[in-house]
């Protein structure tokens, strides 16, 4: 798997303070998508161990809430191996301290057998469609189509 970007101090995609990772693909190439670079597989750097010991590392951070993973699609078949692993790895280090999201643009009732989600706290599920983009501030998706869907309720 590729990435494209990871922020260490992200507020736009999630509650809180987050750190984002973008992951390379996506095979849906929607009209209008606020990040078409991310389409290409073999787009940014490879995701290694050393990623994953910075992601730890900002996260370690108090003021920290969670990680978001975003794209791309993280629910490319390619991608759900090590999405799947890295959740997982930030679940068992931190456990109810640091919450997990992932955007992906498939729906989530077609993918709910996946092993991933026992690591995702809220997935933010759809494919954006150019003419339901919203505008307004502060929601955690595109259009108006896309749903923010809380997989395990905080304890």
């Amino acid at each position: 798997m590729h990435y494209i970007g990871l922020s260490s101090c992200d507020t736009a995609n999630g509650p809180g303070v987050r750190v984002s990772l973008f992951v390379s693909g996506c095979t849906l190439r929607c009209k209008g998508c606020f990040n078409p670079e991310s389409w290409d597989f073999e787009a940014g750097k490879p995701f290694t161990e050393e990623t994953v010991e910075t992601i730890f590392r900002y996260l370690d951070e108090p003021y920290v809430a969670g990680l978001s993973i975003l794209g791309g699609d993280p629910l490319e078949e390619s991608n759900i191996p090590v999405v799947t692993d890295l959740a997982r790895r930030v679940k068992e280090r931190y456990g109810d301290k640091r919450d997990v999201w992932l955007w992906t643009g498939r729906i989530y009732d077609k993918h709910a057998d996946l092993p991933l989600w026992r690591w995702v706290d809220t997935v933010v599920d759809g494919p954006f469609v150019e003419k339901r983009k919203v505008t307004q501030k502060g929601l955690w998706y595109g259009s108006d189509n896309q749903r923010v869907i809380p997989i395990h309720a905080a304890d």
